[in-house]
């Protein structure tokens, strides 16, 4: 009887650096994403970047100050976390611009 270990991806430590997120995975291999791959995290302080907790049996890194939430599984095969668009604002409408009054005289 063969017994297999799970093949998903866990992490079992995590550090977050000014440039990367890295990650130690259960079965011995490191992997690292740029931190700009997260922009709430690329906007954290340092103090709130090491606030994190380590999901159920190392599947993601969940930062609850943040509400950021990353995957093993995202780090290994995901994309960036797109930062998302700011709402339109209203445009303003502009005065229209006064055209200047052109006097004539009239000889007599």
């Amino acid at each position: 009887m063969n017994i297999v270990a799970s093949s998903d991806p866990r992490i079992s430590n995590l550090k977050v650096t000014n440039d990367s997120i890295i990650a130690q995975l259960t079965d011995g291999r490191t992997i690292s994403v740029p931190l700009t791959w997260s922009w709430r995290l690329a906007d954290a302080t340092p103090e709130q970047r090491n606030k994190f907790e380590i999901m159920g049996n190392g599947q993601g890194i969940h930062w609850p100050h943040l509400d950021e939430d990353i995957s093993a599984w995202g780090m290994l095969y995901g994309v960036p976390a797109r930062r998302p668009k700011r709402a339109a604002q209203p445009q303003r409408r502009k005065a229209p611009l006064a055209t200047p009054r052109v006097t004539r005289s009239v000889a007599t």
